[in-house]
């Protein structure tokens, strides 16, 4: 329905006393807009205002453990289930602290890139990727369709478990893999007309594959079709595709966004518009592609992250600028010593100099908002690595068993330091010749470097490092 439709006169009551509201949030946009990252991550759109009048005085964001909302009467109820006024009516459509965290997770990924952008909030990252392509993979005409998508084979194990089983064998849709994703030939190689969307996941889980981000946005536009990114492992504080030509960000919240490890999440995060080629008739679709998932998909879906989990998230996003500084700064450290260890024969980490992909990562993994003395911000390439023990697979467990200090879990992104063999856990559906050519042997540890002191990281790997004769 259309606030520009006649309506009944109880109805419309809400409508114009609506208009209030949504004139105090564009305001408040507006007054975050301009200021620094860490500011819009510490307040968001959580007004002083909006404390005072709406939740006696509190200076955080109120926890909403309702699982729905009432109303006054019956014009109020078809003005908001209508969508003509804002409200969240039920956890599973929407929730007023899962909308604050919306809110201001769409701000930073949009952060001075220029673009306007919309956030819809998850139960989980497999969830949020859920959302964001089902949406393009539609059938556009009556009777058989060939529809196709194009991925780098190098993702989290279980986006491609998604994409090659729910998708490719369950749907029967075809699944495109590119094997070397910052080589634009090949990606352009898969592309035709049946194309629905590229999907690229940088950094990448454990791998570490990166890609010219705005060579791949230009190419996938030149088609008609959007970009859809991956960068959990980045986080606005470090990267904003966005603002190189991206149509779509998704995350794990439950990464280094949520550190402290209490909470399970994704986001979707999207510019206004986007570029698809997809017929939608909801102009929302094209315009602010998260609020349709949101408005439609989602609510149908019922992929609804809990309150609590957004409180969490939220509480641990108001400091993420310089926890990725930290963790960051400590990855570096950790990843330097053990390139020169002898019982090592590999480091992927895209700070090191002799990274294959070093120089297009520096293009775009800075630290928002910092200044290297010269006027341009401070390279950071987050707190994901991974190293490869020599010798047999074996030797990589018996490393990893050694561990003292260092967390053995197949988890990420957390204040402590956690290491798992990925591929006899996090990619071990994968498959062998699957693993083989995503670049990912038995001999290799994934390692996400905490806000430890390094050099106490440092003395525990050499110490299980010890333990390879």
């Amino acid at each position: 329905m259309s606030a520009n439709q006649p309506h009944r006169p109880g109805v419309q009551k809400y409508i114009d006393a609506s208009q209030k509201l949504l004139a105090q949030r564009r305001a408040a946009v507006a007054r975050m807009k301009p200021m620094k990252f860490d500011t819009i991550a510490v307040h968001g759109l959580y007004t002083l205002e909006e404390s005072l009048e709406r939740n006696q005085g509190a200076v955080i964001e109120p926890l909403y453990l309702s699982a729905s909302q009432g109303y006054a009467d019956a014009d109020e109820l078809e003005a908001a289930l209508s969508y003509l006024v804002p409200t969240w009516c039920y956890t599973r459509i929407a929730n007023p602290t899962t909308y604050y965290l919306e809110w201001v997770l769409a701000l930073l990924e949009g952060y001075r890139t220029g673009h306007d952008t919309s956030c819809l909030v998850t139960a989980s990252g497999m969830s949020a990727i859920a959302a964001a392509v089902d949406p393009f993979l539609v059938k556009q005409k009556d009777g058989p369709e060939r529809m196709n998508f194009v991925t780098s084979i190098q993702l989290y194990g279980g986006t491609y478990q998604h994409f090659a089983v729910r998708k490719m064998k369950e749907r029967g849709i075809e699944c495109r893999w590119v094997l070397h994703p910052n080589d634009m030939q090949e990606w352009k190689s898969k592309l035709d007309e049946d194309t629905r969307f590229l999907y690229m996941e940088m950094p990448s889980n454990p791998q570490q594959s990166f890609c010219d981000v705005r060579a791949l946005a230009d190419l996938a536009h030149s088609f008609g079709v959007p970009v859809i990114v991956d960068a959990t492992c980045a986080t606005p504080a470090l990267m904003r595709p966005i603002a190189h030509g991206v149509d779509i960000v998704v995350h794990s919240l439950t990464k280094s966004i949520t550190s402290g490890g209490f909470a399970i999440g994704g986001a979707l995060i999207s510019r206004k518009p986007i570029t698809t080629k997809v017929r939608n008739d909801d102009p929302m679709f094209k315009e602010s592609f998260a609020e349709y998932v949101k408005f439609w998909p989602y609510r149908d879906n019922g992929p609804a992250a809990s309150p609590v989990n957004a409180i969490f998230a939220l509480n641990d996003l108001r400091t993420l600028r310089s926890k990725m500084d930290l963790v960051s700064a400590n990855c570096q450290t950790v990843a330097e010593f053990l390139a020169k260890h002898p019982k090592v024969y590999q480091v992927d980490f895209l700070g090191l100099p002799g990274h294959p992909l070093h120089q297009v990562a520096r293009k775009y993994m800075k630290l928002v908002d910092s200044d290297d003395g010269t006027g341009n911000e401070v390279n950071r390439y987050g707190h994901l690595m991974s190293f490869r023990v020599d010798g047999a697979p074996e030797n990589a467990r018996k490393v990893f068993d050694s561990f003292k200090l260092i967390h053995r879990a197949t988890d990420l992104g957390r204040i402590k330091s956690v290491a798992t063999i990925p591929a006899i856990s996090t990619h071990q559906q994968q498959g062998e010749e699957a693993r083989r050519m995503a670049d990912v042997p038995p001999q290799l540890i994934r390692l996400c470097v905490g806000g430890e002191h390094p050099d106490d990281v440092i003395a525990d790997l050499d110490q299980a490092l010890r333990s390879v004769k």
